[in-house]
């Protein structure tokens, strides 16, 4: 048999990985991956408290469950990561697990430690059955519905815990918004430290990173949009949430060029 005759033999290997990758519902972990998840955070805090304090604020947390439950179907039901649809499920979260904390605290009066507490619990119970399911708690094998709905349920309580947090230093303890937004940043970089240099489990340094990530950018959004009166700078919530909504669409819309690219890539890759 001559060369041109020979079958075609794919790169098994290769094929195998690629497959993987595709049936995975998240993104890879990168730089740009925390940069919007920062971004997100913080346009969570902006929105919600806009929404509340400028509509009734029962009516606010039903449009942002609503929403949250239109696009997390749209997640559950695409076969792959699709970036946009994506981070539409994450933005949603950070709204509406921001108004989650706070309504539990403006509504019923109940103290930040006391909310902060409760989320720590609940995103515990959510890990201990999590690992009890599917005797892994890594990212990098969201790969079926049962996985991806405690990966959704740990985001959402992440985000509801991490507004809680921020609240609670910033209010409960006196930081300030500012302030707060450097202790929690300080927080990351030892985190970052100990993963790099220490060899931290990567699985530990994520989900960490992930909750300490909230109080940041809700943090720093609180900053720019509380007045000055209270150690803001006054830009207001409602432009604050338009303008990192912006932002965020155009790091989306730049990611999502990028993983067109990077999916005929892996199709070309496959051939040989």
């Amino acid at each position: 048999m001559t060369n041109y005759e020979q079958p075609h033999r794919p790169n098994t290997a290769y094929s195998k990985f690629s497959t993987n990758r595709a049936l995975r519902k998240v993104p890879e972990i990168t730089l740009i991956f925390w940069i919007v998840k920062l971004l997100t955070t913080a346009m969570g805090e902006a929105t919600s408290d806009f929404l509340v304090f400028r509509i009734n604020p029962y009516l606010a947390v039903v449009i942002g469950a609503f929403i949250l439950a239109v696009a997390l179907t749209i997640q559950f039901s695409v076969p792959r990561y699709i970036p946009w649809v994506y981070w539409l499920a994450v933005a949603m979260v950070a709204v509406f697990g921001t108004m989650a904390a706070d309504a539990l605290h403006i509504q019923l009066g109940i103290p930040y430690i006391i909310t902060t507490i409760l989320f720590a619990a609940v995103l515990i119970v959510i890990f201990i059955a999590w690992y009890k399911s599917e005797r892994t708690l890594s990212i990098h094998s969201i790969n079926s519905t049962r996985r991806e709905g405690f990966y959704w349920a740990t985001v959402l309580a992440t985000f509801a815990l991490g507004t809680a947090a921020g609240d609670l230093t910033a209010s409960t303890l006196g930081l300030g918004y500012f302030s707060s937004a450097l202790l929690f940043s300080g927080l990351i970089a030892v985190l970052a430290i100990g993963y790099w240099l220490f060899g931290l489990i990567e699985i530990i340094a994520f989900w960490t990173a992930y909750i300490l990530t909230r109080p940041i950018g809700a943090s720093f959004a609180d900053w720019m949009d509380k007045s000055k009166a209270v150690g803001g700078l006054g830009m207001g919530n409602g432009h604050v949430g338009i303008w990192l909504t912006i932002i965020i669409i155009i790091f989306v819309g730049y990611m999502t060029l990028g993983h067109k690219e990077s999916k005929r890539e892996r199709r070309v890759l496959s051939r040989k």
